[in-house]
């Protein structure tokens, strides 16, 4: 009785960490099936509609791989049918014709009228009317026309150096514009092309937020210079700077895709900047954009970067 008494409790002790130790490998394994198969997807997934909600991402939630039902998941997809980025973008389009003309004008009576004032201008000899209105003409001939197809950046700093004339016009000679790059490599970069009137909104706030009100001259420099693959746009002003919280809201502004600058009909300082950033992000992808840098007092740098395209004016 002593002997089985002894083998049993044997028996016993071996099976009970036998046993404690199967248990605690199941569960380690309902654990690891559970964490891989439940937590992972749904921390993914919740990451992917949080971007989305914050304005961050819009195709990352159309590949949602672990939709909570089948019911969220026909709900993406018909919102992807909803907010195409093709719509996006030409909503985007628009929005840079309006922020540039304020109004839609008829073109052929635009050009008409203004030819008639340039002629009685230089009837009269008044020569200094007769060339700023040859220039504003111009100035509305680029941006009323198509925006679909791609421009070179001859043509694009063609249009800044014009709508710079005219506002000197208004401040006179204590606004300066520099537009600097390396000689060597001046044809290559003319050649690049880039979508029309992604500069001009950027000069218009340098002038409008920074030069204008700035006592005594104020220069803008237009920088540009290309990688392998990309175009690099620097436009500096020494105007009035930015103070820390209206720089992180607009660089908040520009992490953010979303149509509420263009339907929110706002024009305050920064959304056609917004708006560009948003229309390079849409044709071209999350590397490409507008970053800002400022100080107070001192001045803004707005930094454009784009793919470099060489001779391919078609498809924007």
């Amino acid at each position: 009785m002593l002997l089985w008494s002894l083998a049993a409790e044997e028996v016993f002790s071996f099976r009970v960490p036998l046993l404690f130790s199967v248990l605690l490998t199941l569960l380690t394994l309902l654990i690891g099936i559970t964490w891989k198969n439940i937590v992972v997807p749904f921390k993914e997934t919740e990451k992917l509609l949080a971007l989305f909600a914050a304005g961050y991402t819009l195709e990352g939630v159309y590949g949602i791989r672990y939709p909570y039902s089948t019911g969220m998941r026909d709900t993406l997809a018909r919102l992807n049918e909803l907010l195409q980025t093709r719509d996006l973008l030409q909503a985007s389009k628009r929005q840079e014709q309006y922020l540039a003309l304020q109004n839609q004008i008829n073109p052929h009576f635009l050009y008409n009228t203004l030819e008639g004032i340039r002629s009685e201008a230089l009837s009269a000899g008044v020569n200094s009317i007769a060339e700023m209105t040859e220039a504003l003409s111009s100035f509305f001939r680029y941006t009323i026309s198509t925006m679909d197809n791609l421009v070179t950046v001859e043509d694009e700093l063609g249009n800044i150096e014009t709508y710079f004339l005219i506002q000197q016009y208004r401040f006179g000679k204590r606004l300066q514009l520099c537009i600097d790059m390396d000689e060597a490599e001046r044809a290559e970069i003319y050649a690049c092309c880039l979508p029309k009137l992604i500069l001009q909104p950027i000069v218009e706030n340098s002038i409008l937020h920074g030069l204008e009100r700035k006592v005594g001259e104020g220069l803008l420099r237009v920088q540009l210079e290309t990688t392998s693959t990309r175009l690099i746009i620097t436009a500096s002003d020494d105007g009035m700077g930015m103070e820390n919280e209206e720089l992180d809201e607009l660089n908040r502004n520009l992490a953010i895709r979303s149509l509420s600058h263009v339907r929110g009909g706002r024009n305050r300082g920064g959304i056609a900047i917004v708006n560009v950033n948003n229309r390079i992000k849409l044709l071209f992808g999350e590397q490409f954009g507008v970053t800002i840098t400022s100080t107070p007092s001192v001045g803004t740098d707005v930094e454009v970067v784009l793919p470099r395209i060489v001779g391919d004016k078609s498809g924007a």
